[in-house]
């Protein structure tokens, strides 16, 4: 998860940097910031919270200039807390550097030992902190040479954003994990944005120009925008899961509608698992084109049974284990006449936990419905994601500890269907068209479904004892 934004050029940096994190907020909900540079100097404002909570109109004033960065904050590795909010902003031997990252640094912990070892202070518990101090020690004479020096010894998954005060910089990981997107302001052609999805760039009236490929590192500064690939190439490996859940419906991935994938899963989970029933209804909102997909499929009525309330964001990115719970009370209530007495298909995205879901099914039955089954429009996750995602530990995810049986059971349900993982990837593979920014490839990570990781999910120091991928 996590949000990036950039923008270069504009007289009005900072606004549209507001408008770009609000846009991507459902990315994190936890912190947001915003670095600016004027040309000498980088003024920076971040705070715990949602964007419009956090920057007030006083505080966008106070950041000036033509060029910016900002960050919308899932935590991962490091945690919550105010030191981890992003964008970092540092003063170095090559002058001021801020940094905004979405993705996780499998390697942070050996490298941050090597790092203190050779008298690195740290101000964070970030993995995106050590991308900084890499920079710090590289030898190299540009800013750009130096990003290029310290990525080579990183692993996992980034997409990053660094403003200086002469320019930006974009950089996406060689396997292409998280999506990162470049397009132009159509008032000011020579402005350029960077957003890690293009639904950013439709609040400022910019257009995509394309997605940033895999390994690729962008420059743009006052000589315009230079493109090169610095690193060595990895077979891609863009995360599944931003089709099924992280990515907005309204996203296009490349030139795929992220809105018709999800319509497309519930059409194959609908022929994989079939069910007599009289109601499709959605958990809102993540579920909601998935369950439009299905009800279409079996030629069933589809119904809002639940309401969202749109004043409480999504449950599943909070960061604490009783927000989390109370979260589901707080977000969605039944409608009875649309459940009463009825055999309603309760289709959602996944299950992780499985406390949220044993709580609708829950709902839905005390509101009168007669059976209750659940379609899953993702198949069962069950290994932990070292790339961004808060699934440290495999106890913590049902499917790995359960059978499906066992699921139904905990769930209350009286029957429960996945879609596999088979049938994810065809579909995925088949919206994707010809001109898709990966086309070239179809490479997706899956690692939470199948236990293959990608990239190594850790990097030991010379003095510690190579560990193999899990689940190879």
């Amino acid at each position: 998860m996590c949000g990036v934004f950039g923008i270069y050029g504009h007289s009005e940096a900072a606004n549209l940097t507001y408008l770009g994190l609000h846009a991507l907020q459902h990315r994190g909900q936890e912190g947001a910031g915003i670095v600016t540079t004027d040309g000498t100097t980088l003024f920076t404002h971040r705070n715990l919270g949602l964007v419009h909570d956090v920057f007030s109109q006083h505080d966008l004033e106070r950041l000036k200039g033509s060029a910016a960065i900002g960050h919308v904050r899932y935590s991962t590795t490091g945690g919550g807390g105010l030191q981890n909010v992003q964008p970092f902003a540092v003063d170095y031997a090559l002058g001021s550097l801020a940094i905004a990252h979405n993705g996780n640094i499998t390697n942070a912990d050996a490298l941050r030992r090597d790092l203190e070892e050779k008298g690195s202070i740290f101000q964070s518990s970030s993995d995106t902190e050590t991308v900084i101090h890499l920079i710090a020690h590289s030898r190299q004479k540009t800013v750009e040479d130096r990003v290029v020096d310290a990525l080579s010894r990183v692993e996992g998954a980034y997409s990053l954003v660094f403003l200086t005060p002469h320019g930006l910089i974009a950089v996406r990981d060689p396997a292409g994990v998280r999506p990162l997107c470049l397009g132009r302001t159509k008032a000011a052609p020579h402005a350029y944005v960077v957003a890690s999805e293009p639904v950013a760039f439709d609040l400022m009236d910019a257009e995509l120009e394309r997605f940033v490929a895999p390994g690729e590192m962008i420059v743009v500064d006052e000589n315009g925008l230079r493109s090169s690939f610095p690193f060595a190439s990895r077979p891609p490996a863009m995360c599944v899961f931003e089709y099924v859940y992280f990515s907005r419906p309204d996203s296009v991935l490349g030139t795929t509608s992220v809105y018709e994938i999800r319509k497309g899963l519930g059409r194959t989970l609908a022929r994989e698992h079939p069910v007599e029933a009289d109601v499709v209804v959605p958990v809102p909102d993540s579920g909601v084109p998935a369950a439009l997909g299905f009800a279409d499929a079996v030629k069933l009525p589809f119904e809002l049974g639940l309401i969202r309330s749109h004043y409480v964001g999504r449950t599943f990115i909070e960061p604490q284990q009783s927000i989390r719970h109370f979260g589901v009370r707080l977000k969605l209530n039944p409608v009875t006449s649309a459940l009463q007495g009825k055999r309603v298909v309760v289709v959602d995205d996944s299950i992780v936990r499985g406390t949220t879901s044993r709580k609708i099914v829950k709902m839905v039955r005390a509101a009168g419905a007669r059976e209750v089954h659940v379609r899953i429009s993702s198949p069962p996750t069950q290994w932990p994601c070292y790339y961004g995602i808060d699934t440290p530990t495999r106890g913590e995810l049902i499917a790995s500890t359960h059978t499906l049986e066992e699921i139904t059971r905990y769930l209350t349900a009286d029957s429960v269907g996945y879609l596999s993982r088979e049938g994810l990837l065809a579909t995925v593979a088949k919206s994707r068209s010809s001109q898709d920014e990966s086309a070239h490839n179809r490479g997706f990570c899956d690692a939470c479904f199948s236990g293959q990781y990608p990239i190594p999910i850790f990097s030991p120091s010379p003095h510690e004892p190579q560990l193999p991928l899990l689940g190879v």
